[in-house]
């Protein structure tokens, strides 16, 4: 086995050790369902063989599992550790994800994301969205596409003119974020849970690493994060951003997977207002400043984008 082969196999492992461990210590024997037995316990939450009789396996077996050893476990296994960890649906896909990158065949494939031409008409699409602003991102968080109220409410983000516009990287490393998120803390949290959803999907993704290895070493808030092991799914919500110029939006956003040629798939969202609300308001008003203020264009043009995922 090769040195990068080997070295892959050890982190995956560690993310199913770290991720398991860190599942069964929230989880009381109470809210399992067990007795909770007297003395102390010397764990915090379940413990290994509590786990092993709630999924219907050895303690031995589990013991195994819980040390990252879970390729060629069985789907119906899995399902079983998933209920008896009370997993949601973004964790259950999180911990087959790792299961399915720790088999045998996919071990010693890290690789860079080879160039995805994405069509033209994806960019036709962003630019007809003319009072809802509308971006294209992959799974390692660069915005790749946007709408002219895109840039326009992302503006802060565009100001470094680093290439790639990536999320995170603002997020964590830029000052301006704390006053583009009024609520920082649960946008950084949402951040680092969707790079550790992707990194569990597709683990030898070696841009996704860098970035994650960057931002683990500058920046302590984003480490703390990202050794809690949280994922989550993005489909809908409700996000605040406070634009330099407009004020306070309260947007609501929906998410959703644009299919490309490859294997991957980039991220299409798009915020909307309440019809009638003081967020559509402003984004009349953040339309009227994009068409007086010089806005930044994507990093990288339509027909050509770079996919990281």
């Amino acid at each position: 086995m090769c040195v990068r082969s080997y070295r892959e196999g050890v982190e995956i492992r560690a993310d199913i050790r770290d991720f398991l461990t860190n599942r069964r210590a929230r989880i009381t024997p109470e809210q399992a369902g067990l007795p909770a037995g007297g003395g102390v316990r010397r764990v915090k939450g379940l413990r290994r063989e509590e786990v092993a009789v709630l999924a219907g396996v050895s303690t031995e077996w589990y013991i195994r599992l819980e040390k990252g050893h879970i390729a060629g476990v069985s789907e119906d296994v899995l399902d079983a550790v998933a209920r008896a960890l009370q997993l949601d649906d973004a964790e259950r896909s999180y911990l087959f994800d790792l299961a399915q990158a720790a088999k045998p065949s996919m071990k010693g494939v890290q690789r860079r994301r080879r160039g995805t031409e994405l069509p033209e008409s994806v960019q036709w699409m962003l630019d007809s969205m003319t009072t809802a602003p509308a971006m294209v991102r992959n799974g390692r968080m660069d915005i790749l596409a946007t709408n002219t109220l895109g840039r326009a409410l992302y503006s802060p983000m565009y100001a470094s003119r680093r290439d790639p516009i990536n999320i995170a990287r603002f997020q964590f490393l830029d000052p301006a974020a704390r006053s583009m998120y009024p609520d920082w803390e649960g946008a950084a949290n949402t951040t680092v849970a969707l790079l550790r959803t992707e990194a569990g999907r597709d683990p030898h993704d070696k841009d996704l690493r860098e970035l994650v290895g960057e931002l683990s070493t500058v920046s302590n808030e984003f480490r703390t994060r990202w050794a809690a092991h949280n994922v989550r799914l993005h489909s809908n919500g409700v996000k605040t951003f406070r634009h330099p110029d407009i004020g306070s939006l309260e947007l609501t956003y929906h998410s959703m997977d644009l299919p490309t040629r490859d294997r991957g798939s980039l991220d299409l969202t798009v915020y909307t207002a309440r019809p009638g609300s003081a967020a559509e308001d402003g984004l009349k008003l953040l339309a009227s400043w994009a068409a007086t203020h010089e806005l930044p264009e994507d990093v990288t043009e339509a027909g050509s984008l770079r996919q990281s995922r």
